[in-house]
This record gives C-alpha cells, sequence and structure tokens, in this order.
C-alpha cells in the first residue's frame, strides 16, 4: 500500500470540497483530495439542475393548458415525455460537465481515486492502495437519499430523485413518498406533465414552511392540483406484474389501496459520515452521528479536523455548502490560524408553484424575541392578478424595539426573486422604515412586499401608542 504525508487531506469534491481544495491552496500544495464517486456536484448531477429543467417543463404544459383565462385557446396539449427526458439529461450532462472540467483543471498530483476510511484521527486509507497521514482534514463527504425500510418492497420500481432523470420516457403514475423539497418540486412537476401522482406524508408538514397560516394555505393549493394526503401512514408496499401494490390509510383513518408504476423515496437525505468509520478519530458526535462543529470556523471537537457542505446535516443547501468549504478549506490551510468565516442571512427556496421562500428567522425561531408581523395576500395584488398567478401569503418578521427585519416566510408568485431582496434586507439589517424608502415601480408583484411592510409599520406603532400609554399611566 502506497504511503503519502499531506498538510491538507479533502474528502469529496462537492460543491463544499471544491471549494475548500480552492481556499487550502492559497497556503498549501501538499494536498490530497479524495473521491470515491464521480466528479460532478450533487446540485449539477442529481439535484438543483436537473429537477429545475423538469419544472420548466412541467410550467410549460400547466400555461399551455391553462391559456383560455387569458382568451388564448390551445385546443390540445402534447407531451413527449421522452423529449422532455432527452432535453433535462442533455442539459444536465452540459452542468455536470462544467464542474468536471473544473475538477479536471485541479492539480492531478493532489487528486486520489477510492473511497475514504479512517484508520486514526489523522490516517485515512484510500481504497486498498493508499494511506494518507494528514496533519489537517475537511469532510466534505455529501449526503444519500435516505429510504425508509418499508419502500423496499417496491423493488425495482423504486425511484429516488437521483433516478427520475434516467428514466427513457415519463411513467403513467408514481406514488411519492414525502412532502418535503424534493417530493413537492418532482411532484408538481410530474403531475403538471401528465404523470397521476398521490403524495403521502405522515405528519402535516409541507416543504418545511413554519407558519400555520401558510402551510394551510399552500397544503389546500396543492390538494386542488393533485392528490395530496397528509397524516397518513404507509401499510404495505408490493411490487406485482404490473407495477406497485400500495395500501395506506389517510387522515380520515380509510384504507386505500392502489397500484402505481413507480415509488419514488423523497424521505430526505442523510450525511455520507457513517461510511468513514469516523468512530476511530475520537470526535464528538451529535445524536445522529454527525461531528459536532463551529457553525462561523466548520471546526469540529478535534481542532485540525473541518466539516463542510451537506455532510454537517445541517442547511443542505448549495450556496451554504460553498460558504462552508471555502470556511473550512481556509483554516485548515492557515491552521493553527482559525478565523471565523462570513455567513449569510438564512435563505431557502422551493419551486414548486406558487414558489416558497424563508428568510432569516421564522417563527419558530422567534420565542424569545419581542416582534410583530407585517402580512399580505396575493389575491388582490394588482400584478399577480394580471399574471393569473394571485395566490399566497407573504408574512414579514420585524422586531418591536428597533423595527429591523429579522425574518420572513412567503407562499406565492416569484417567490424566488422576493426571497433574495428580503435576505439583503435581512443581511443588511434594515428597518422597516428604511426598507419603505426604497423604490418600488408599479405595476411589480414587489409593490405586495410594500404592503406586507406597510402592515409591520402600522403595527409597529400601534406597539408604540400602547407603551407610551402604560407609561403614562405609571
Amino acid at each position: 500500500m502506497k504511503k503519502i504525508q499531506v498538510d491538507v487531506a479533502i474528502i469529496g469534491t462537492g460543491t463544499a470540497g471544491m471549494g475548500a481544495y480552492r481556499e487550502a491552496r492559497k497556503h498549501t500544495n501538499s494536498i490530497a483530495l479524495i473521491e470515491g464517486a464521480s466528479y460532478g456536484t450533487t446540485c449539477a448531477r442529481v439535484g438543483c439542475m436537473p429537477s429545475k429543467l423538469l419544472i420548466a417543463a412541467a410550467e410549460s404544459a400547466h400555461h399551455a393548458k391553462h391559456s383560455e383565462q387569458f382568451g388564448v385557446n390551445i385546443t390540445k396539449v402534447e407531451i413527449n415525455g421522452k423529449a422532455v427526458l432527452e432535453r433535462v439529461r442533455k442539459e444536465r450532462d452540459r452542468f455536470v460537465g462544467f464542474v468536471v472540467e473544473d475538477v479536471e483543471g485541479f492539480d492531478a498530483s493532489h487528486k486520489i481515486k477510492g473511497y475514504a476510511k479512517f484508520k486514526d484521527m489523522h490516517t485515512i486509507v484510500v481504497g486498498e492502495h493508499t494511506e494518507i497521514t494528514a496533519k489537517r482534514i475537511v469532510i466534505a463527504t455529501g449526503s444519500r437519499p435516505f429510504i425508509p425500510e418499508i419502500l423496499a418492497g417496491a423493488s425495482d420500481r423504486l425511484l429516488v430523485n437521483d433516478d427520475i432523470f434516467e428514466l427513457e420516457d415519463l411513467p403513467q403514475s408514481v406514488f411519492v413518498a414525502g412532502t418535503g423539497v424534493i417530493g413537492l418540486e418532482l411532484g408538481q412537476a410530474l403531475s403538471r406533465l401528465g404523470v397521476d401522482v398521490t403524495m403521502v406524508a405522515r405528519g402535516d408538514s409541507i416543504a418545511g414552511i413554519v407558519d400555520e397560516d401558510i402551510r394551510a394555505y399552500a397544503t389546500e393549493t396543492f390538494k386542488s392540483e393533485f392528490d395530496v394526503q397528509l397524516k397518513a401512514k404507509i401499510e404495505t408496499v408490493v411490487r406485482t406484474e404490473v407495477g406497485v401494490e400500495i395500501q395506506f390509510k389517510n387522515e380520515a383513518g380509510e384504507c386505500i389501496s392502489k397500484t402505481f408504476d413507480y415509488v419514488l423515496a423523497a424521505t430526505g437525505r442523510i450525511p455520507n459520515t457513517d461510511r468513514l468509520d469516523i468512530e476511530k478519530t475520537g470526535l464528538k458526535l451529535t445524536a445522529r452521528g454527525v461531528p459536532e462543529y463551529d457553525a462561523e470556523t466548520m471546526q469540529t471537537s478535534l481542532p485540525h479536523i473541518f466539516i463542510a457542505g451537506d455532510a454537517s446535516n445541517e442547511l443542505p443547501l448549495l450556496h451554504e455548502a460553498a460558504d462552508e468549504g471555502r470556511i473550512a478549506g481556509r483554516n485548515a490551510g492557515a491552521y493553527p490560524l482559525v478565523e471565523k468565516g462570513h455567513r449569510r442571512a438564512a435563505l431557502g427556496i422551493v419551486f414548486s408553484d406558487p414558489q416558497i421562500a424563508s428568510v432569516g428567522r421564522r417563527a419558530n425561531e422567534l420565542a424569545s424575541t419581542s416582534y410583530v408581523v407585517g402580512e399580505v395576500s396575493f389575491e388582490g395584488q394588482g400584478r399577480s392578478r394580471v399574471m393569473a398567478k394571485n395566490k399566497g401569503i407573504l408574512k414579514v418578521y420585524a422586531e418591536k424595539l428597533t423595527g429591523e427585519l429579522l425574518g420572513a416566510e412567503m407562499f406565492g408568485p416569484a417567490a424566488e426573486h422576493i426571497g433574495h431582496l428580503l435576505s439583503w434586507a435581512v443581511q443588511q439589517r434594515l428597518t422597516v422604515d428604511e426598507i419603505l424608502a426604497m423604490p418600488f415601480y408599479h405595476p411589480v408583484i414587489e409593490e405586495g412586499v410594500r404592503t406586507a411592510f406597510r402592515d409591520a409599520k402600522t403595527k409597529l406603532a400601534e406597539e408604540l401608542d400602547q407603551h407610551e400609554t402604560v407609561g403614562s399611566v405609571a
């Protein structure tokens, strides 16, 4: 077995691993970059890019089917499933190609292929061919889909999001287990492309929406479009000659039995750290078996080991993985000089229709804070009605004492764009008054944002009046 010594070993070449490598190289040329699977990030290969390509096709079909409300009649909409998936793969491969080119541009002497396992806190064995002793280590091993045991009954008809894009044609029917981001995005897209979709979840959560009013509104909206069953329990999953027969109980306790072409497991992701023999390092682990770490430095309980990206099991988002990779790589390269990294305001977007956005702190994170809620419904909002996209709610959260924007949650039109504007405002720590002083064009959806902040301003003024009244009485 070949034995080498390096300053920094980086396990994984996804978004976080690539970012860590670039930063570490600024400090040392003694690096081992380890990859067991194919080069190419989760986002480009099986995540955000191919799913958005499928969603784009679904949106095109949906608009064509509902054009009559504008006085435009399209007599027949034909969906060529093979052509849809062919474009998805073609464009997906293009995106993956750019990532692979980046990795191919890395120093060949740094790259080591094979699956890594820890021998001890400084030693990594790659496959059966290389033993690496590293002064510092960055764990950036990503995550994989979680598949509940009961779904194994689907056998060869069980899919995860990785598999959807490899189908040669669109199926007739799909059972989607899970109403998280992946399940909702893919399930709605398949439904709009003519696939019979039933989506089931054990709880009442949908796409991680926290606010009860927004969650209820979103749930009813999606239920009006395709079959969504919340608070349901899957009883049996059996592979038959014609597909997969599934029996489940719905919220009312009724037993439903139906056969589907495929089952899509959209039940979350788990970090790949469990494949590293990580217990041999002596790292402190969470209840989920993931290393404890400092979110500002990405440093674990062992000062020379850092973690980044989906491996940390916190925020499986590309921009977060990129930031974490840069922080971990810089600190691993510059060690023992370890600095806090720049962390951005929280921003999450779901590309459903209507879209979902969460910004900064949400209601469940504000329990110890005094705040007001500014709200707007998009049902009567001008630009939204013009486009027949007038569904949704936006809530913004502002601190009572200062008026500072703390966070927001939205289900509605153009949430991907409005979410960005609000996240910038949160990061800049803008107040309600400062936001209202910004330009708002007419007619645009952002006028609805202004309405929400006007509502917040009114409530802040009411709180101030009450405070002054109480003070004068006292």
